[in-house]
């Protein structure tokens, strides 16, 4: 390896002695805490020093200073050891470890944003690398800045498939400002790793996905701080060959251990023979300051430059409405980021492509690790960041989108060619369990509009909003039924058709919507009013508008949505009026796996379109009648 400037010896025996303490106080933590992963931070404790202390450069006391390095701890149960660090560094107190995985401390079981050393939560496998291509990605494309990217990965978790989505991802991109750290210790959970210590067999993979591949002993301080030093030209895979429990002999490459902790006499005793290992040293080791050349940026308060031009009438599918919104609102706004799973022809998100090429990341047919890496790049605030594909795909990547809730992340998808309407493409292609999947995480806000307007108010909305949102889109062209002027906020549903003596509330929302709108028209002409309420957002629901309406309507209430039953717009009006007596809702939506067809003939056979609500309302209407 060129260039390299051989590490003096009072730093080599420093970074052994950091090492051994972070053994030492992960096995005292774990003890203590009656819980946790020893024998996974020992394996890693001469990488973590070595990172720490000689190669990454950053400011201890600000840990989320945008030039600072960043790291990510994808095998996120080893995070005593990061704890560790922190208290090596003088960020935590060393007593605060004892504290770990306890209801009141801030050191949870694995890393958690709550931590500020911490970017994002870890914990789930094999999204780590995503996530740090993200972080990777802003820093060389859109920062343009000098700082670098660690990310640290146990053997585990390269069985997941999300790994080799974000190997295939930084290499295709370049990211030569990323480093991953593969800790080789060769066991799992339950089994020894698929392949063990067979480090060749990394090497090739890593090397067959472009990157730079060194494989090293993950033990030996000297290799890892030559390794690390070494100049990079692309994605750098440090394939470290590492002993689980090392440092405690007991444990020592032994199945049987994993999440396992050290009975208290057992852990005393290997603390005081890990404690004489540790050496004399009078080199104090401080991580190298940061290059000041991160912008300053601000993503708030981000505003379209003006209304939406829509004309009464004018027909446009949502989906389109929404590439061009977001076209609009790159314009003014550098960074604003979208993200597409190479579906930007049918989502329309190629209308921002277009205009605004270096905001743009093609992340290909990779759902997984599109949501990781767009996580990655709103992290530390440097970017808005909306991702899309079809409404379908995302349930392909709710584990990524529940971890990102549990990140604090704030990030905006849009699935397009959701339910039925999505028409002759079949069942593969149609989103009907997207609400249900998004309504589960607990951050998220749910817009579905209806009509161009309102999809650009939805993406003005989301920008500004905290957490995960959803927007929800759907192929078929529609009226425009919002004036420009139209005013909308989260949570506010509104009543878009009405009368002074209204028989039955109906809810839709995006194709269903203009359904219920025909309905009305039609049942006009029978003396049977319709009251309309389009809910925008189906998290949070404006339940109280829902209420009133419903009671000026002798409490009946039809709910006809293009989703299947469970989880979707029709639970949700449930679920808010689940205390209000005198209420009676019917549902109408999907009720079977659906086939391949036209829009109107699909809406028409599984009974969500504007004949099907009619019949309904009428037979609400008539049976009350006939109860008097």
């Amino acid at each position: 390896m060129e260039n390299y400037h051989k590490v003096d010896q009072q730093t080599v025996q420093a970074l052994r002695n950091i090492a051994i303490r972070l053994r030492i106080n992960s096995i005292k933590a774990t003890t203590a805490a009656n819980s946790g992963h020893p024998t996974s931070c020992c394996s890693v404790a001469e990488i973590m020093s070595v990172l720490f202390f000689h190669t990454m450069r950053y400011t201890p006391e600000e840990p989320r200073n945008p030039n600072n390095d960043r790291f990510v701890l994808s095998k996120g149960h080893a995070a005593p050891a990061l704890y560790a660090v922190w208290a090596e560094l003088g960020y935590l107190k060393e007593n605060e470890l004892f504290s770990l995985r306890k209801v009141d401390s801030i050191l949870e079981g694995h890393p958690v944003p709550k931590q500020r050393f911490v970017d994002v939560a870890t914990g789930s496998l094999g999204q780590g690398l995503g996530v740090a291509c993200g972080m990777a990605y802003t820093g060389k494309y859109f920062d343009k800045a000098s700082y670098r990217v660690y990310c640290l990965l146990g053997d585990g978790e390269l069985s997941e498939g999300s790994v080799w989505e974000a190997m295939a991802f930084a290499s295709y991109n370049q990211l030569d400002n990323l480093v991953a750290v593969l800790d080789i210790n060769g066991l799992g959970q339950s089994d020894p790793t698929p392949l063990q210590h067979h480090m060749e067999k990394y090497q090739r993979r890593c090397e067959a996905f472009g990157w730079n591949a060194f494989v090293v002993d993950g033990h030996s301080v000297e290799e890892l701080c030559k390794v690390l030093s070494q100049p990079r030209h692309q994605p750098t895979a440090i394939i470290a060959k590492t002993i689980k429990g090392k440092g405690i002999p007991a444990a020592e490459d032994k199945m049987g251990w994993h999440g396992k902790v050290l009975p208290k006499d057992m852990a005393d005793s290997v603390v005081r023979e890990l404690h004489s290992h540790i050496l004399n040293s009078s080199k104090r080791l401080y991580p190298a300051t940061p290059v000041d050349d991160a912008p300053l940026v601000n993503v708030r308060n981000i505003r379209m430059p003006s209304g939406p031009s829509y004309k009464l009438g004018e027909k446009i599918a949502t989906r389109k409405a929404y590439g061009l919104a977001l076209a609009k609102l790159g314009r003014y706004n550098e960074r604003l980021v979208a993200l597409d799973g190479d579906t930007k022809n049918s989502t329309f998100c190629e209308i921002f492509k277009n205009e605004h090429p270096d905001q743009f990341v093609e992340c290909y047919l990779g759902e997984q690790n599109m949501v990781s890496v767009a996580v990655g790049c709103a992290a530390r605030d440097r970017n808005v960041v909306f991702a899309s594909t079809f409404a379908a795909f995302f349930s392909r990547a709710f584990d990524q989108l529940r971890m990102a809730a549990i990140s604090e992340s704030d990030i905006i998808l849009c699935g397009s060619h959701c339910g039925l309407s999505a028409g002759e493409d079949g069942p593969s292609q149609m989103g009907l369990e997207d609400l249900a999947l998004f309504r589960a995480i607990p951050t998220a806000t749910i817009f579905y509009p209806s009509d161009g307007v309102a999809t650009e108010k939805a993406v003005e909305l989301a920008a500004n909003r905290k957490g995960i949102c959803f927007i929800r889109t759907s192929r078929p062209e529609s009226a425009v039924i919002y004036n420009s002027s139209e005013d909308f906020h989260i949570g506010q549903a509104k009543v878009v058709y009405r009368s002074n003596d209204d028989h039955v509330t109906v809810i839709g929302a995006g194709v269903t919507l203009h359904e219920a709108l025909a309905a009305a028209e039609q049942l006009k002409k029978e003396r049977i009013n319709l009251r309309v309420i389009d809910p925008f957002t189906i998290k949070p629901l404006d339940a109280q508008t829902i209420i009133n309406n419903a009671k000026a309507t002798k409490g009946r209430i039809i709910t006809v949505e293009d989703h299947y039953y469970e989880g979707g717009l029709g639970e949700a009006v449930c679920s808010a009026i689940v205390n209000e007596a005198g209420l009676t809702v019917h549902r109408l939506a999907v009720v079977r796996v659906p086939r391949s067809g036209k829009p109107a003939e699909l809406l028409k056979i599984f009974g969500i379109d504007r004949d099907a609500i009619m019949q309904v309302a009428k037979k609400m209407v008539s049976s009350s009648a006939n109860a008097k």
